[in-house]
C-alpha cells in the first residue's frame, strides 16, 4: 500500500488533499474533519494542535500497515494540521483508495479510531470565544 504523510501549518485544500486517480481503483473514499465551534460545551475560535512529527508519522505508518491486512487499500493520504486551526477549517484529511468500497469505509473508520488514541497530536490549547 502507497502512504502520503504531511503536517502542515496552511490550511488543507481540496485540490492539495486529493490522491492522483490511477483509473483502476474501484472505490476512493476522502474524509475532511473540520473544526467544530464547540469543545467541552463552551464556544471556541479554534483548536491549537501540537505534533511530535517524527514520532506520528511513524505511529501512522505502522497503523495504516496493520490496518491493511485486514482492510487491503492501494493508497492511503493523511494530510494533518499543525499550531491553530479556526473553527470550519479542515484540520485532518484522510483520503483513500482500494479495489472495493468496503475495505476503503473500514480503513477509515479504524483508522480515525487509532489515530486519536494511538497517535501523538494533542490539541494543546482550546481558543476560546
Amino acid at each position: 500500500m502507497e502512504m502520503h504523510i504531511h503536517f502542515c501549518t496552511e490550511p488543507i485544500t481540496r485540490s492539495q488533499a486529493l490522491l492522483a486517480d490511477s483509473g483502476a481503483n474501484g472505490a476512493r473514499v476522502e474524509f475532511y474533519g473540520t473544526v467544530r465551534g464547540m469543545e467541552m460545551g463552551a464556544g471556541i475560535r479554534g483548536l491549537r494542535y501540537e505534533i511530535y512529527e517524527s514520532m506520528a508519522e511513524k505511529q501512522i505508518r505502522r497503523i495504516l500497515s496493520e490496518l491493511d491486512v485486514q482492510y487491503p487499500c492501494d493508497a492511503v493520504a493523511v494530510v494533518h494540521r499543525k499550531g491553530d486551526v479556526s473553527v470550519g477549517e479542515v484540520a485532518v484529511y484522510v483520503g483513500i483508495t482500494s479495489p472495493h468500497r468496503q475495505e476503503a469505509f473500514g480503513m477509515l473508520s479504524a483508522f480515525m479510531d487509532r489515530l486519536k488514541q494511538e497517535v501523538p497530536i494533542w490539541k494543546a490549547e482550546v481558543l476560546p470565544c
